[in-house]
């Protein structure tokens, strides 16, 4: 589906990458008038690499409302229907409403993802070596499998009932398997590294034992001094959309130019000497579940989410097995506020009078409340508010009262903790593949950089 256009002239576009841009219908443009004023020559500089004027006159007339969304890539035609197929992906995971102003944003940001996802199968088949539809169907059962009980059907049904498809979905996954391929034969053999950087990095792991390291989620868009300003517009955005609540996986998987993206931004576990210094700062001022961006870095700006956070090398608090009791009083229907205010009073005084885990078995007998006992909880299976209160209470101590009248009102006391052992250093082996995947993904970003700069891509 193209666009309306608002001039009756439609013209062509012809795109190649690292040239000069060539418009094919010149002669049916509009000649500037001879009273238009001379346009300055401005001299290159830092600032101004292309000595652009301060003041231009564009030949013809054109509209900055109005964007194409579709393109031919090297021969292969990207349709409107793809567009709209694969930005009913990205806003089926919203929750939030989106707004026309960003559904055209998100269009034309679907068309450069598409366009590189195109590239990507095209630079795969040229070296015989594409993304097999075995595997395609593979990967496609896998997703079935973690999100509708293994039943492609039911995938099938939900894809097609958000205006999505079975085949944009399977398109992604090819693009997807087609430049793990590229990467594996044109990059990965021309990685190296040598065992005294993993040496080295273990050494210094060893040496911040104990310090704080995070688990990350990240979505990066790289970011010239030219497109600077559109680029940190396109992160607002996008942050403005996750705190609305978009999700990020699916927006990683959509907008980060990292190979990070196809595993919905996940950085894995990092500690901030690892990260940018600008990076660093942000993430040191997270808590778990926290957004912060965008955030500009070297090369471009981040949005990171704080997944989770830790210790280095030692045990994580969130996988302690938890002896819980929980205590609950309940409210009869119709109870008036001064009824319901003199139980939780008297609730309270039962409470702070208690000595221990064996006193809250006689709560049913002294305030009428129930007691249900369970020594299996995983810490991290706990509401994240209620697991960081928990992990910091000593055994025979309670939480604060929670809840309400229609719900009940609530406490959990600590019982027992069973610590997971402390972590040993990763091994020789973990290390080297860290160090390898972020040499990888430094390379694939150049790669894919050199894949644009040689495509032929007619936009109408």
């Amino acid at each position: 589906m193209t666009l309306p256009v608002k001039s009756p002239v439609k013209s062509k576009f012809f795109y190649k990458a690292g040239a000069s841009l060539v418009l094919a219908g010149l002669a049916t443009l509009a000649v500037v008038p001879a009273a238009a004023p001379a346009q300055t020559v401005a001299v290159p500089t830092a600032d101004n690499p292309f000595g652009l004027p301060d003041e231009v006159t564009l030949f013809g007339k054109a509209s900055p409302d109005v964007r194409t969304a579709t393109a031919v890539v090297n021969g292969y035609v990207i349709t409107g229907t793809d567009i709209d197929e694969r930005v009913a992906l990205v806003t089926s995971a919203s929750e939030a409403k989106v707004t026309d102003e960003e559904l055209l944003r998100l269009r034309v940001q679907v068309l450069r993802n598409l366009i590189d996802e195109t590239l990507k199968v095209q630079a795969a088949q040229a070296q015989d070596i594409p993304a097999k539809p075995e595997d395609i169907e593979r990967t496609y059962a896998q997703l079935a499998e973690q999100n509708f009980a293994g039943e492609p059907k039911k995938m099938d049904e939900y894809l097609r009932s958000v205006g999505s498809s079975p085949k944009a979905l399977k398109r992604q996954i090819q693009g997807e398997l087609a430049w793990e391929n590229l990467i594996r034969r044109n990059i990965m053999p021309f990685v190296n590294v040598s065992a005294e950087e993993v040496n080295d990095v273990l050494a210094r792991l060893e040496a911040s034992r104990g310090t704080d390291e995070y688990r990350l989620g990240e979505i990066y868009l790289s970011a010239t001094q030219e497109n600077r300003a559109a680029v940190l517009e396109n992160a607002q955005r996008i942050m403005q959309q996750l705190q609305a609540g978009g999700s990020f996986v699916a927006y990683a998987r959509q907008y980060s130019e990292a190979t990070t993206a196809v595993v919905g931004g996940d950085l894995g576990w990092v500690r901030l000497g690892q990260l940018p210094a600008p990076l660093a700062t942000a993430v040191r001022q997270l808590q778990p579940g926290q957004l912060n961006g965008p955030i500009e870095i070297p090369g471009g700006f981040s949005i990171v989410y704080l997944i989770n956070k830790r210790q280095v090398l030692m045990a994580d608090p969130s996988q302690a097995i938890l002896n819980l009791k929980q205590i609950t009083i309940t409210f009869e229907p119709g109870t008036t506020q001064p009824k319901a205010e003199a139980k939780i009073e008297q609730f309270v005084k039962f409470i702070d009078g208690m000595r221990g885990c064996a006193d809250a078995d006689r709560a049913t007998e002294a305030v009428g409340a129930q007691v249900v006992s369970n020594d299996q909880i995983l810490a991290a299976n706990l509401p994240e508010q209620l697991r960081n209160i928990i992990l910091n209470l000593q055994i025979g101590q309670t939480t604060p009262l929670f809840g309400g009248v229609e719900e009940g009102v609530r406490v959990l006391m600590l019982c027992g903790r069973d610590d997971p052992e402390d972590k040993g250093a990763p091994t020789f082996a973990a290390v080297m593949d860290q160090i390898e995947q972020e040499r990888i993904n430094k390379r694939a970003q150049r790669y894919l950089r050199d894949l644009r700069n040689d495509a032929y891509i007619e936009y109408n």
